[in-house]
């Protein structure tokens, strides 16, 4: 890796390919220019330099207070006085009164529409346009291409089209239909072709009968294309109609989803950008989605193809007139958190400057290109999810950020909106106090287990041994933090103006059970929720039409209730010794294998996110919250000596192996086995033997460190 060359600017030191990127690239068009740029970013770097390093102390501070209460009362733990010491050293906070959120005009797809919501890092230009570009997507592609249909027998799929399996497509994609947009005594099994184009939809069936939609509200007209657009739930629909193309009596070719309504770009945890030049190209690849130029060149299966944004789709609606509709999500990005830094820039000390105060910045420089061009009457904002914020003071240091940002940029106030991930213990027992402090800037919460899981054991690690893993989603603290995060978000008025998120769906090759259960994230009154990929963002979308989440959130306005106490319920392994040799030794090695099968990519080939087969060999999409709670759950049982350090090196090198043999056919791999001395090994036994001393239990310190010194080769 060539060295960083540095100029000098205003007593900083700017990497000279950043300054060019934002000379040369960023700041054309713009009325700002990149002398005046660097300026603003120098002066708010020191101005924030020293709360920055406060808050962190502060949840430094914290933390050791409740290690020593823990040590102190190990053998005499009192629910009631371990409530008291959060209480007086300010890590339990009181109550606010009730208020609501008052954020201003935002896009309609925060407010009103309720759907599906991808993750996609920003380092890798391909899969971001694939997550952009899934506002659409193909509901029989999804229903064939995956295990809804079981891959087996006379449904299986094979090189050439399986025409049952396309048949079966069809009539359940028919059958959804008949359910969310029905007819009128008739089924879509039955359409022939569409009678007449005018303010009523009229359907001729295959035996010439002509019928209409049960509800013509839903009709909302043709596209040019002659597909037709129906509207349920606030949600789109497009019946393609071709009886040359379709595979089954009826003339339906496909039909079209408004699958993933918003996208997160993020520069955060599935994202791995260590060197100045990964993080230059992340900022690139986000000015190319913002300017709307942002292409792929890949090949595939011996095809050279070019990815780009898609188009607008354009229709004709019920009384002739012509209108678009977005081809693209809604754009949310999310920074790193307040922890990070970058040598992008150094300060004035020298040292690198506080990576999300860059973020806001160059992200808020980048977004100034299509706020500028935004009619007066339209919402005009941009959406920055947050993560890893301890409590609301961290809260109302990323609105002063943002104030700061907007002034040096010449935005309006409150342009950038803040979406407040509620993955930090201190957060979730203060979540009313975190959302008052933004809350005329607040458009976003959700829940994310894995960070919220490792944030719970890490703060507690001196408490006691955690129970297993796949025990801690049963213990009073789980089901009070995702119920919380509802009741708590519309009480305070969330309702109509703001995103209420849950987490990811892990497997993506396991449709059929993400259709199965995913539901529940709606019945528990969460208007969007994550999903790994496109096709799972179109499946998804089936459960938004299904079911009507804005009228269960009315349910849960009525009867609001929060459970603070419960949140604080430590998920503590009771008895050591009900746990058998086997059992202790099966855990360690999910664990190791979790962490070597996600470490070996990030370090070696700087992949933050994808699919990493488990020990059962079923691919899960994972980032560093998974790791986080796999380290720091071996980390709490090395401590309190439920394993040994002699049994948690013995896993790793079989989970090695294992992880070698499941990556063979990755040409770029770097075999761990038999040496053990590569650094993406090291780096993974580090985060298990250096975890308790990790700050908060993050894990971007000890890969940050080795991923340096794998790019030195």
């Amino acid at each position: 890796m060539a060295k960083n060359s540095y100029s000098s600017f205003n007593k900083h030191n700017i990497d000279n390919n950043f300054y060019k990127f934002i000379d040369q690239e960023v700041v054309s068009g713009l009325k700002i220019n990149a002398d005046d740029f660097f300026n603003s970013i120098c002066s708010i770097v020191e101005e924030l330099k020293e709360e920055n390093e406060g808050l962190l102390q502060e949840r430094d501070n914290l933390q050791l207070k409740i290690d020593n209460w823990h040590v102190k009362n190990k053998d005499n733990f009192s629910f009631k006085d371990y409530k008291e010491l959060l209480i007086d050293i300010g890590y339990l906070l009181p109550e606010p009164d009730d208020f609501a959120i008052d954020v201003g005009p935002v896009a309609e797809e925060i407010y009103n529409i309720a759907g599906p919501q991808l993750v996609v890092p920003v380092s890798n230009d391909r899969f971001l346009l694939n997550a952009v570009n899934a506002r659409w997507g193909s509901l029989f592609d999804a229903f064939y291409g995956t295990d809804v249909i079981p891959n087996k027998g006379d449904m299986a799929k094979s090189s050439s089209l399986n025409l049952k399996r396309a048949n079966k497509t069809v009539e359940i994609a028919c059958d959804f239909l008949d359910q969310v947009v029905p007819l009128e005594g008739a089924s879509y099994r039955q359409i022939k072709c569409v009678e007449e184009n005018t303010n009523k939809l009229l359907f001729k069936l295959n035996n010439d009968k002509i019928v209409a939609l049960a509800d013509n509200e839903k009709y909302v007209g043709i596209n040019k294309d002659g597909g037709i657009l129906l509207r349920n739930n606030n949600l789109l629909i497009e019946v393609v109609l071709d009886q040359n193309a379709s595979y089954h009596p009826s003339a339906i070719s496909d039909v079209i989803l408004e699958s993933a309504i918003t996208t997160i770009v993020d520069f955060e945890d599935s994202a791995s950008t260590v060197s100045n030049d990964e993080k230059v190209r992340a900022y690139r690849n986000y000015l190319g989605l913002i300017k709307g130029n942002l292409k792929s060149n890949f090949v595939k299966n011996g095809k050279s193809l070019t990815r780009k944004l898609n188009n607008e789709k354009v229709y004709i609606d019920t009384n002739g007139k012509k209108d678009n509709l977005s081809g693209i999500s809604t754009i949310l990005v999310r920074h790193v958190g307040i922890h990070m830094t970058t040598d992008l820039i150094q300060d004035i000390d020298n040292k690198p400057i506080f990576e999300g105060v860059l973020d806001a910045m160059v992200t808020g420089l980048i977004a100034s290109h299509y706020l500028k061009d935004i009619p007066k009457n339209a919402p005009s904002s941009m959406y920055v999810v947050k993560p890893k914020l301890h409590g609301p003071k961290e809260v109302a240091f990323t609105v002063k950020l943002f104030a700061l940002v907007e002034k040096a940029l010449g935005l309006n106030d409150k342009t950038i909106k803040i979406g407040i991930m509620d993955e930090e213990r201190r957060t979730s027992v203060n979540l009313k106090a975190c959302i008052k402090e933004a809350k005329d800037r607040v458009i976003f919460v959700n829940t994310g287990f894995l960070d919220r899981t490792g944030d719970e054991i890490h703060t507690s690690m001196l408490a006691g041994p955690m129970r297993r893993k796949e025990n801690i989603k049963k213990e009073a603290w789980y089901s009070a933090y995702e119920n919380n995060n509802v009741a708590i978000g519309l009480q305070s008025g969330f309702y109509k103006r703001a995103q209420i998120g849950k987490g990811m769906w892990a497997q993506p090759d396991q449709m059929r059970e993400m259709l199965d259960t995913k539901k529940a994230h709606l019945e528990a009154g969460a208007n969007c929720a994550w999903v790994p990929s496109p096709t799972a963002a179109t499946l998804h979308a089936t459960h938004y039409h299904y079911f009507d989440v804005f009228q269960r959130q009315q349910q849960i306005i009525n009867d609001i209730n929060v459970d603070r106490d419960s949140l604080l319920d430590i998920p503590l392994l009771k008895d050591t010794t009900k746990l058998s040799n086997e059992q202790i030794i099966t855990e360690i090695e999910n664990n190791a294998h979790s962490i070597l099968g996600y470490v070996v990519r990030w370090i070696d080939q700087g992949i933050g996110c994808s699919k990493v087969q488990n020990i059962d060999h079923i691919g899960l999409m994972e980032d560093r919250a998974t790791l986080r709670i796999s380290s720091q759950h071996m980390a709490n049982w090395l401590h309190h000596k439920v394993c040994s350090d002699q049994q948690v090196i013995a896993a790793f090198e079989k989970m090695a192996r294992v992880v070698d043999e499941q990556n063979k056919s990755d040409e770029n791999y770097k075999k761990m086995a038999p040496d053990y001395n590569g650094y993406a090994y090291l780096a993974s036994l580090a985060l298990v033997f250096e975890g308790k001393q990790q700050p908060n239990g993050y894990t971007i310190g000890i890969l940050k460190k080795f991923r340096q010194k794998a790019l030195a080769i």
